[in-house]
């Protein structure tokens, strides 16, 4: 079976497909071949996190139908030579699994672990219904393993450098209010307004409480920080550290405001009577 090389980083996969498509038109199948899917793994570069089920059927009812349009890109496993893993498409692997296939057709591509990283996190960054999370880190993967700054990332996806900035800012957030972006609960456009905001936390609950829109969460962040950033002052490395200890101590989420004369409060969230009670029996220790 012909192997294509990757001649370079930051081609992309439409330029890696293209060179296919070109081999095909005077070799018909010199760059295709099928494989067992027992025999193909997952990619461990993966950057996508979640794939949405109701989408997945969806493709898995069109393969059922229509069968794999698109072959899996792989690469041969450096464990085994005669199996495969992933380097794109692991979704219509999944797909093909839940309509019942045996076999899909692949295309064997030749790289090395670097290149194959690339591939999966340009791959899956293009996808429009990757959650802004997945986006951010899969910018903060190719900042941190292929060393691009803000402006060779914005390049290199086609996007603004003040959207790759805006979305890797999001990482910032508190892990609560990354986790509600992810599971769809927060959209990225109500949760910006949120960063550097010390109470940011209970400002989400208040958000998704009320639905608020984008443009009224930045209204509504504005005023909170008018209100509250003369009295409060962001939380730094000492206070995060004693948060998430108390966190990790209690399993339960704790907020520290600490003022600039450094008073201030703890919030405790508590979500049934008995956290209640087991918050209440700690505070009436001697």
């Amino acid at each position: 079976m012909n192997k294509i090389k990757k001649t370079g980083l930051g081609r992309g996969l439409s330029a890696l497909f293209g060179d296919q498509n070109k081999a095909e038109k005077n070799h018909k199948t010199a760059n295709q071949a099928k494989a067992s899917i027992a025999d193909i793994k997952r990619n461990p570069f993966q950057p996508r996190m979640h794939f949405n089920p109701v989408k997945l059927q969806e493709l898995s009812d069109s393969i059922k139908k229509n069968g794999i349009i698109q072959p899996i890109a792989v690469r041969n496993s450096k464990e085994n030579s005669t199996k495969y893993e992933i380097v794109a498409g692991e979704r219509r692997w999944l797909a093909a699994q839940k309509a019942g296939l045996h076999e899909v057709p692949i295309t064997i591509l030749d790289l090395n672990d670097n290149e194959a990283l690339e591939i999966a996190i340009v791959e899956n960054i293009q996808r429009d219904d990757l959650n802004a999370i997945e986006e951010a880190r899969g910018y903060k993967r190719l900042a941190d393993e292929f060393d691009y700054d803000h402006e060779k990332i914005a390049k290199f996806m086609s996007k603004s450098r003040s959207h790759i900035s805006n979305t890797l800012r999001l990482l910032s957030l508190p892990k609560d209010i990354i986790a509600m972006i992810e599971e769809g609960t927060l959209t990225a456009g109500q949760a910006r307004p949120l960063i550097g905001l010390a109470n940011a936390s209970y400002i989400a609950e208040e958000i998704v409480a009320k639905k608020m829109s984008a443009r009224a969460v930045e209204q509504f962040s504005k005023k909170r920080k008018g209100a509250t950033g003369s009295a409060f002052k962001q939380i730094d490395s000492n206070i995060l550290k004693e948060q998430n200890e108390l966190e990790s101590s209690l399993g339960l989420k704790v907020n520290i405001l600490n003022r600039k004369n450094n008073s201030g409060k703890i919030v405790i969230d508590y979500k049934d009577l008995e956290q209640f009670q087991m918050i209440s029996d700690l505070l009436k220790r001697n």
